[in-house]
């Protein structure tokens, strides 16, 4: 018997707001369909005009700026379940990409398709409707992240949101998660040379906080590590179940 792999984005959306079965179900039904990308990929087409709703199915992607001379600052992770909606008035093709981190799976929904399941399961739309304020609150927390902390509270700030981000769509188990994400590309992130990412999780190893190991991060003292972060976990807006 197959055992049909669970959809992230529905996990997502049941994350921050509570979905009938039959919602939950539409959304299956909805992102059956999906293409795959490779690493490094742009999954958004120059002059798209079509707009409708990007998902990420599968992987991790992120949006980028590109700077002078071709430096690159990274604003946002995608991770399985996050969707971006290409109808968005800030969405535009001035400098803003978006780009696979890891080979990926995305879904693409039509405008008419947005509108009919938003229309047909209001729960849906107050879902994407939260999604939205997250993300804009996750912004907030970047800039105060990259401008207020220093190197190490500024990577295990990142952690400790990847996690629980991870951990809402079933991809975090007993403190630990995928954590494909190269030094250079958390370089991107965190405003950080790759020489000081690496001196800062060698530290955070040092004190016993993390273990890196392969593609995979684990968070050995979780109290500790929130603290030194001094993460705030509200802006996920994460339900609390169970």
């Amino acid at each position: 018997m197959t055992i049909r792999a669970p959809n992230r984005f529905r996990r997502k959306l049941e994350s921050l707001v509570s979905l009938s079965a039959s919602a939950g179900d539409q959304l299956e039904r909805v992102t059956v369909r999906h293409d795959n990308h490779p690493t490094r990929a742009d999954l958004i087409p120059r002059h798209d005009t079509q707009g409708g709703r990007l998902i990420l199915m599968e992987g991790f992607a992120c949006h980028y700026r590109t700077l002078t001379g071709g430096r690159r600052q990274i604003i946002a992770y995608l991770v399985p379940g996050d969707s971006y909606d290409l109808d968005s008035p800030q969405h535009t093709r001035l400098g803003h990409e978006m780009m696979a981190l890891t080979p990926v799976c995305v879904a693409r929904l039509a405008r008419a398709s947005v509108a009919s399941v938003t229309r047909d399961f209001p729960a849906i739309a107050e879902g994407l409707r939260v999604a939205a304020q997250v993300d804009e609150a996750t912004v907030r927390e970047w800039l105060v992240n990259i401008g207020g902390r220093p190197a190490l509270e500024r990577m295990a700030h990142l952690f400790c949101e990847l996690e629980l981000r991870l951990r809402a769509v079933g991809l975090a188990d007993a403190d630990r998660f995928d954590m494909p994400i190269t030094q250079y590309d958390l370089a991107d992130t965190v405003g950080l040379s790759s020489v000081h990412v690496n001196r800062t999780l060698q530290e955070l190893r040092r004190q016993g906080l993390i273990t890196l190991s392969g593609r995979s991060l684990t968070i050995l003292n979780r109290p500790a590590f929130q603290a030194m972060a001094d993460f705030q976990p509200d802006y996920l807006r994460l339900r609390k179940t169970g």
